[in-house]
């Protein structure tokens, strides 16, 4: 925007810069200066009438111009204000329903305890409120990550992206899925090495680790899973890949939505926050995040990250 304006400042003056650097020239006697002689007649009155007509247009033509542009300013506005408005309420619907489901189990839960019903399992009505607990804990601790990463500064420290992804490896291998799908790491070896990045190792690893542990989550037994890291100037990439069940075209657009569930995350656990984290992670550390998906056949996840240096 700052670039376009000052082209359009320097197109408005360059016929005046150059006519005055034409005047200096001529008025220096370095060239021949012929003299032009005009002849013609025009009284003083209509000489100020043509003065007030063209002054009158330029004027009219600026204030045209300036309420077009204030019209147009003023349609994006709503736009973004109903666009604002339609996004507030689909949150907070979704935080309902996410709130709803739990808060309706803990009061069917202490219903029978009050009557009196499961006093012959009493560890099984404990460990369910537990879960609902939990899950009710989980969902406002991610509403508050998501407001920190949005809102507060960030450390900034080289990042050795090879090291992390190993991490991640290593730490979901305690998920229930793990041993039944086969997950590879594609990194590239010595003499090669991936740069380092200058970000917070600690919202990295969560933006990897969530993308790793939905291809976990959502894949059927089986499945293929690969985390690649590669760079592509003035990039560094990171992709997780599946051959999981994909994700329908119409919901592409939804997925990184706070608190969004399409129709194969349903009955999943989570807060249906992680997309939104990753989103939130990377758009902090200057970077982008895309997601390509045939339904049926899989699923990638496209992470690009700036290279500095």
């Amino acid at each position: 925007m700052k670039l376009q304006r000052v082209t359009i400042i320097g197109l408005m003056l360059a016929p005046l810069v150059t006519g005055l650097i034409l005047a200096v020239i001529l008025q220096s006697q370095l060239i021949f200066n012929p003299v032009l002689l005009f002849q013609g007649r025009i009284d003083l009155g209509s000489l100020l009438l043509i003065i007030g007509v063209l002054l009158t247009a330029s004027f009219l033509s600026f204030w045209i111009l300036r309420q077009r542009a204030m019209a147009r300013d003023q349609i994006i506005s709503e736009k973004i204000r109903q666009d604002t408005k339609q996004e507030r309420s689909r949150f907070l619907q979704q935080l309902d329903h996410e709130l709803k489901n739990p808060l309706t189990a803990l009061k069917a839960e202490l219903a029978y305890m009050s009557q009196g019903v499961v006093e012959e399992q009493p560890g099984k009505v404990l460990n369910d409120i537990n879960d609902q607990v939990e899950r009710i804990e989980h969902l406002i601790n991610d509403l508050r990550k998501l407001t920190q990463i949005e809102e507060q500064p960030i450390e900034c420290e080289p990042v050795d992206i090879n090291e992390l992804l190993q991490e991640i490896i290593e730490s979901v291998k305690d998920h229930p899925g793990f041993s039944e799908r086969h997950l590879n790491l594609t990194l590239l070896q010595p003499p090669w090495k991936l740069p380092a990045l200058q970000g917070d190792r600690g919202l990295l690893w969560l933006a990897c680790f969530n993308l790793v542990d939905n291809a976990l989550k959502f894949t059927p037994p089986s499945a293929e899973i690969e985390v690649r890291a590669f760079e592509v100037r003035p990039w560094l990439i990171v992709e997780v890949t599946d051959n999981g069940p994909g994700i329908p075209s119409e919901e592409l657009p939804h997925i990184f939505e706070e608190l969004y569930r399409g129709k194969n995350s349903r009955g999943c656990p989570g807060s249906g926050l992680g997309l939104a984290l990753v989103r939130a992670i990377v758009a902090r550390h200057k970077g982008d995040i895309s997601v390509r998906s045939r339904f049926g056949q899989g699923t990638v996840f496209t992470m690009r990250l700036p290279v500095v240096g």
